[in-house]
């Protein structure tokens, strides 16, 4: 991020602009919607800048600009459609410590405006950084088509009501009075019998609230997938939307939880095999705590919750406590995975089923039916398998797997720094240990990625 997103306050506070044509006049429309003093500098003004000079909307100084004019500015605009002059002027408004920006140069500007959706008080900034404008404008047109013209209003009377809202509890009391206002009575109120009809609805959902029993805590338990974002469900992130409280594990990606409410509060319960964890009655205590305390808990498993994720524990603590909750499912390790080698987990004429299994259990390295495991075409998933490799590769062969079985080790499965390594069992160790593998690794034995699978079959049938 080049450009860090504020709003900034300027009402009643200078905002200099040089230039008197086309490219003034498109940053004046939007300045003039805020609260500034407006000054324009140019030797010749554009007639719609001098009839909003003759609307009080700004001051006009009919020259070039000089040294001394932009004295006490909060921004400047360099607006003059031609290079030198704005690198000029630019010079002039830096020394005398105002914000530059030089329209349509975005190396040399301080700050840049970006596309905006006016619902005034309501207002959504959207910027790319100069990398794509055609995009900005692209979002702020789908923003205006769903954002309601009445929500200005709304939020500019519902401002007025706040301190009177302060008599309900923070957190999630108080959020559900503003959503059923700006989501449900309040448009409604509004569409039927017009801004009068907004504050006695205001009054009526505080009473209903302030009668309203005290909500009850419930915790959703949130598969977060392998930790691509976009690979979350709709479900998880409604979940996340709502959450008071995020209980996650660590291998939740930092860009799932950015998904979080701000005021969330964001708990790392994080566990590592062979390595510091807390406790699983430590989590199961925590969850029940802020439940019970009547908070919307979202606790996020990376993957799925249902594979390898202590869930029945979760639910034992849950039911013990009476509290209510629901599980979500997310995507697997192993389904994410096996999409990026161009391979399914099931296949007719090879294998007719696939195991998911882990490379360490709570009392050290899993054991499993290795007989079976070995015999030709079987396909296993092997989660949390990075450390106990060498023992599931010497349990294999030993009970007769073929040494030049397949094996594909996938690392940061989803994410931006994934990496896949194709091998064979025989090599799975020292691979494992050679590729210096520092993220979350899930082990597919039995399967190569599909051109690698296709080059072997080629070279089996030369030979």
């Amino acid at each position: 991020m080049q450009h860090f997103p504020i709003f900034l306050a300027v009402a009643g506070r200078r905002i200099v602009l040089s230039g008197g044509g086309d490219a003034a006049m498109a940053k004046l429309r939007l300045l003039m919607k805020t609260e500034a003093k407006l000054t324009v500098i140019a030797a010749d003004v554009a007639p719609e800048i001098q009839r909003w000079a003759a609307q009080d909307k700004l001051t006009i100084i009919n020259r070039a600009m000089q040294p001394g004019d932009a004295l006490c500015a909060a921004l400047f605009y360099a607006a003059n459609e031609d290079d030198a002059e704005d690198a000029r002027v630019a010079a002039i408004a830096n020394a005398e410590g105002a914000l530059v920006n030089i329209v349509d140069n975005l190396a040399d500007s301080q700050f840049i405006t970006p596309a905006i959706v006016d619902r005034d008080p309501v207002t959504v900034a959207i910027g790319t950084e100069g990398a794509a404008p055609v995009l900005a404008r692209a979002i702020k047109a789908d923003l205006e088509a769903r954002l309601p013209q009445s929500l200005g209003v709304l939020a500019r009377i519902g401002k007025t009501f706040r301190h009177a809202v302060d008599v309900l509890p923070m957190g999630r009391k108080r959020r559900d009075f503003w959503s059923s206002f700006y989501f449900g009575a309040g448009p409604k109120a509004f569409d039927e019998k017009g801004e009068a009809a907004v504050i006695p609805t205001l009054e009526t959902l505080l009473d209903q609230q302030i009668m309203a029993t005290d909500t009850a805590g419930h915790v959703d338990l949130v598969g977060a997938g392998p930790g691509d974002p976009e690979l979350l469900t709709l479900k998880a992130r409604n979940a996340l939307d709502k959450a008071d409280v995020v209980i996650h594990d660590r291998l939740v990606t930092p860009e799932i939880l950015e998904l979080a409410r701000r005021e969330a509060i964001i708990i790392d319960a994080g566990k590592e095999g062979f390595g510091p964890s807390m406790a699983q009655s430590d989590i199961d205590a925590l969850i029940v705590e802020h439940a019970q305390n009547g908070h919307h808990v979202v606790r996020l498993k990376a993957g799925d919750p249902t594979v390898f994720g202590r869930l029945d524990e979760e639910i034992e603590a849950l039911e013990a406590a009476q509290v209510s909750y629901r599980i979500i499912p997310g995507i697997t390790a192993a389904s994410a995975a096996v999409a990026h080698i161009g391979q399914s987990l099931t296949k007719r004429n090879r294998n007719s089923a696939v195991r998911l299994i882990t490379g360490h259990d709570t009392k050290g390295y899993a054991d499993h039916d290795w007989k079976a495991l070995a015999a030709p075409g079987e396909v296993a998933a092997i989660y949390m398998g990075k450390k106990s490799a060498r023992f599931i590769q010497g349990r294999l062969l030993m009970h007769g797997a073929d040494p030049a079985t397949p094996v594909t080790i996938i690392e940061n499965v989803s994410r931006a720094d994934q990496r896949i390594i194709a091998t064979t069992l025989v090599a799975l160790e020292p691979t494992m240990s050679q590729s210096r593998l520092s993220g979350p690794v899930i082990t597919f034995y039995g399967l190569a990625p599909r051109e690698a699978a296709a080059q072997s079959l080629k070279l089996k049938e030369f030979a």
